[in-house]
């Protein structure tokens, strides 16, 4: 047996290409995926059709639609040779077609395709749009069920089947995570049939309007300026290349160590300062320094942009079985103790090496406060640590006395870095970021100088004049008055 898959066009029946027509012509019977098509009411009078409208009304989601067609039509043609018609054309945006041919195969069944006119090309032609210079087709049903839609800002984007306000609804909430809400997009309705219309309007309003049917297809035109990965890749490859900057060119992987370092603290200070402005442009700082070394690692033939995303991609899906996988976890401390168990499952030989140290790699690059209060986060998994915080408490008295105690330049190094590794350990405890907590502390002593200097400069007063004491107690009339600002002062670079 055979099955034949036809297009019926994206409108009425003149849009029907030839081949298939005289198909139909000698047909008896055609199976419809759906019937509401302007094409059905105008084939052939002799023709006897059966739709699979009723699985529709029967199925809970829309994946389970297509999958149920696909399966009664592989049962049909078990039985005798089948005619399956889909709107437009069979291999877009057609899931039920996908699957039937897949399905074939395995069964060792002969599928015939005639491909048709589809929706794109009329709703092009509506908006006025070459497809050559850049187009992603998607499924509006598809592109819904994502949380962040894998889509290309810098590329124009057309969905169809938003055939309802429900579907336009949550495909403007996932597309408003790339684009921002006034951004001009084009609802085409009919497109290619005398009825045809086009509503630009803003990205935001396209779920209040009332003529979106079966017909409706969004077009949703690139961002203004580039905003894509894929761009910044290209921008950064231009810089590094013959005609491209003279400094870009001269990087090397090392020499761009000391910026890479410079933009995550940067981002860090943004953090630390809630400043979701500067933090958006620290973050694009950052990201500019990540595709720089994977394009100088390109160059080198070591490994693309592809590669680093694919493999945190892969990474992530792998150390969360919780998430992609049958695991079970009751809260984060499941999930870190997973998180290390799988690490040192992905290292060669750790599995058998008995010498294998628990706590892992914990970059000596780090920050020394940092790296402490890590290698005691790993340390704890293992069960290495205090039963409670008192035990915490007590082990910093006994390293603060042991530092009074100490006499060379030698043991008072070594007994100020217990303490510091105690602090680490404490704030561990208390589920506080030692490094954060640290900067923030710099910080305050720097605003709060910095009004006992205002202090000073606008009473006339001399540091060298000033005793100890009533240095301090300007200290607690700066402390006090930036308190009842609300609002702490920025830290004044110039003064700083």
């Amino acid at each position: 047996m055979t099955i034949t898959i036809v297009g019926l066009g994206p409108g009425d029946a003149g849009l029907i290409t030839r081949q298939t027509w005289h198909l139909l012509s000698a047909a008896d019977i055609i199976y419809l995926r759906t019937a509401r098509h302007p094409a059905v009411a105008e084939l052939p009078a002799h023709l006897t059709s059966h739709s699979f409208d009723d699985i529709y009304e029967r199925a809970d989601q829309f994946a389970d639609v297509y999958r149920l067609i696909a399966r009664e039509v592989l049962r049909l043609a078990g039985v005798s040779d089948v005619i399956y018609a889909v709107p437009g054309s069979p291999f877009v945006g057609e899931s039920t077609v996908a699957a039937i041919t897949t399905g074939a195969a395995e069964r060792g069944i002969p599928v015939r395709i005639l491909p048709s006119l589809s929706f794109v090309e009329p709703v092009l032609a509506a908006v006025g749009r070459d497809a050559l210079d850049g187009l992603q087709i998607f499924d509006a049903i598809e592109i819904a069920a994502h949380l962040y839609p894998p889509l290309n800002p810098d590329v124009a984007l057309l969905l169809g089947q938003v055939y309802s306000r429900l579907v336009a609804s949550e495909v403007k909430l996932v597309l408003l995570g790339v684009f921002p809400p006034s951004h001009q997009v084009a609802l085409v309705h009919s497109a290619g049939q005398t009825d045809e219309s086009v509503e630009w309007l803003s990205l935001y309003e396209i779920d209040r309007q009332e003529h979106i049917g079966h017909l409706t297809s969004l077009f949703v035109p690139p961002l203004p300026v580039k905003a894509g990965l894929t761009a910044l890749a290209e921008t950064v490859a231009v810089l590094r290349s013959p005609g491209g900057c003279p400094w870009d060119q001269e990087q090397t992987p090392q020499s761009m160590r000391g910026g890479f370092l410079e933009e995550a603290y940067e981002v860090l200070a943004a953090l630390d300062a809630d400043d979701r402005d500067n933090l958006r442009e620290e973050l694009g700082d950052l990201l500019y320094h990540i595709v720089m070394q994977t394009q100088m690692a390109a160059e080198a033939g070591d490994f693309t942009l592809t590669d680093v995303i694919a493999g945190i991609e892969t990474k992530l899906k792998r150390r969360h079985p919780h998430v992609w996988g049958d695991w079970q976890v009751s809260d984060s401390a499941d999930v870190l103790r997973n998180w290390e168990l799988l690490k040192q499952q992905e290292k060669p030989g750790s599995a058998s090496d008995e010498f294998a140290s628990r706590l892992g790699e914990t970059p000596p690059a780090l920050p020394a406060l940092t790296r402490a209060q890590k290698i005691q986060v790993k340390a704890a998994l293992t069960g290495f640590d205090w039963p409670d915080i008192a035990g915490v408490y007590d082990k910093l008295a006994e390293e603060l006395a042991e530092l009074r105690e100490a006499a060379t330049p030698d043991e008072l190094r070594l007994e100020l870095g217990d303490v510091l590794f105690v602090v680490a350990n404490l704030a561990q405890w208390l589920d506080v970021e030692a490094e954060s907590a640290l900067r923030e502390a710099n910080d305050r002593f720097t605003r709060r100088f910095q009004q006992v200097e205002r202090f000073i400069h606008d009473r006339g007063l001399e540091w060298s004049a000033l005793s100890f004491a009533e240095m301090d107690a300007l200290w607690e009339e700066a402390k006090a008055a930036l308190a009842q600002s609300g609002v702490p002062d920025k830290v004044d670079d110039e003064l700083a």
